[in-house]
């Protein structure tokens, strides 16, 4: 009786473990502003922005340099955003958390609106990413 006990709470331990797991993730986003970035879905922040920061560093920048700039729990649909203003100044901005594809890309298309983005020279959504982290193009 008490190895049936021992068992039931092993398994019990090893299925919370495994439901954990495929539970909720996050996003998150890191930037060598003008240079590169790197996006990763974990199940925490501290995991997350390190493999992000890993995938930031594979162009070459220094770990270091690969910046902490969002992170969203759960995840829920990303957008990338590339802005450039009138001075040639360059940037990206990642929304993340969103509850559809939909939103993301009706997010994206009013950002880059004309009368939201009468200094802007250029206002592009380069990339989207799903609940998951896989990257969807626009």
């Amino acid at each position: 009786m008490r190895s049936h006990a021992l068992l039931f709470g092993c398994l019990l331990a090893l299925g919370s473990t495994l439901l954990a797991a495929q539970g909720p993730k996050g996003i998150a986003y890191v930037e060598a502003p003008e240079r590169a970035a790197g996006v990763c879905v974990a199940g925490s922040p501290d995991k997350g922005f390190a493999c992000a920061r890993e995938r930031c560093a594979e162009s070459g920048v220094p770990g270091n340099e690969c910046l902490r700039r969002a992170w969203c729990y759960p995840a829920g649909w990303s957008v990338d955003m590339f802005l450039q203003d009138r001075n040639g100044i360059h940037w990206h901005e990642f929304t993340c958390g969103l509850g559809s594809r939909e939103l993301a890309q009706s997010l994206a298309k009013l950002k880059c609106e004309p009368k939201h983005a009468e200094n802007y020279i250029e206002c592009t959504p380069v990339r989207y990413f799903d609940p998951d982290g896989r990257e969807i193009a626009p």
